[in-house]
């Protein structure tokens, strides 16, 4: 399996591009909590080693890159709420936290390498989209592994206040625990309402009321 490399960013460059994000999101499949974007500008002179698509490392890896990656590279997080899902969609809410989080950059990017086959259409900068881009390209991968570890800290910090729900090894995902919870302990205020298994248990409880 071919590592992430650094061909995408110097390609961008040798067209012109000086700043250039990778650009990922987390939290779109998860029945609770935010989703989480990141862009990541890196140092070509002070890559961390190890990056990889966040999925491929463990949370304790994750963690040790994250701070690697937030000592040498410029990093900008983002999110987009649990009410902002529910009014507009998840893909569009990850497409605005995507958008939050290359617009918080300290200096504007001048292209985002996007993970993914689409485009924020608010994006303030050109994108280029790049399908498993997590995986191949190392400023996609850092910002992966920034994301991934940000939202797990956010449903860890949740699951202290809403517990039973295994958010703190679950992050919010449709785990057999996390279902039968729902069932149990209802709907807290952290889960999506648009989500067909939130939706339907609402839907029940609306039907035993009336």
């Amino acid at each position: 399996m071919e590592a992430p490399h650094f061909q995408f960013e110097t390609d961008a460059q040798a067209r012109g591009y000086g700043r250039i994000a990778g650009v990922d999101e987390v939290g779109r499949g998860p029945l609770a909590g935010p989703v989480t974007a990141a862009a990541v500008i890196l140092d070509p002179a002070r890559i961390p080693a190890g990056l990889n698509d966040s999925k491929k490392l463990t949370a304790r890896r994750r963690a040790a890159l994250h701070d690697e990656i937030c000592a040498v590279a410029e990093v900008s997080v983002a999110h987009a709420s649990v009410e902002e899902i529910d009014a507009i969609n998840i893909l569009r809410a990850a497409h605005l936290a995507m958008e939050r989080a290359v617009a918080g950059l300290s200096r504007p990017a001048d292209l985002a390498l996007i993970d993914g086959n689409m485009i924020p259409r608010a994006l303030s900068c050109p994108g280029q989209a790049i399908v498993k881009g997590d995986a191949v390209s190392l400023s996609i991968s850092a910002a992966s592994i920034v994301a991934k570890t940000r939202r797990d800290r956010i449903m860890w910090d949740l699951a202290q206040h809403y517990p039973g729900y295994g958010w703190e090894t679950n992050a919010g995902y449709g785990s057999k625990s996390h279902m039968a919870a729902l069932q149990n302990l209802g709907v807290t205020p952290h889960h999506r309402r648009s989500f067909k298994p939130v939706h339907n248990i609402l839907y029940q409880e609306k039907s035993i009321n009336t």
